[in-house]
């Protein structure tokens, strides 16, 4: 496996990252995530090298209420794998109203994550007037 500096920080992270977007599901819903596959899919990358897991709360569900990969991923990174990856997920910024929203969600997703820590928090799914909001709410100074 190849690893590279990531961005301007001393990370070395794997080349080749697993995305837990479109994970293995069962009768087609989306929501319900075929953990016996998808845990074996993800720890036999790790296994292999790959040390940057990438996920957001929407994802395997509701933009609004969220999605099953971020509970997921807690689960499947039990055992030790945990200490083995770089994680990243993802304000959402579509749901931030307020400073005290963006801990909030944080505050979740780390519950969700089952961690104490995310490596890599990145802002999802912004555009101009989302970007807005959020410099105006201190997204800058979080």
């Amino acid at each position: 496996m190849l690893y590279r500096k990531f961005g301007k920080t001393n990370e070395m992270v794997s080349t080749l990252g697993f995305g837990c977007m479109r994970l293995p599901i069962i009768d087609g819903d989306s929501k319900n995530i075929n953990e016996v596959e998808a845990t074996r899919l993800i720890r036999h990358a790790i296994d292999n090298g790959v040390n940057y897991v990438d996920t957001a709360y929407p994802y395997h569900g509701s933009m609004s209420e969220g999605g099953e990969s971020e509970p997921f991923v807690g689960r499947a990174l039990k055992d030790g794998y945990r200490e083995k990856v770089k994680i990243a997920t993802k304000l959402p910024s579509w749901l931030i109203k307020s400073r005290e929203d963006m801990d909030k969600y944080f505050n979740h997703q780390l519950e969700r994550l089952q961690t104490e820590y995310i490596d890599f928090y990145l802002v999802h799914g912004i555009d101009g007037k989302s970007w807005e909001n959020l410099e105006k709410l201190g997204v800058k100074d979080f």
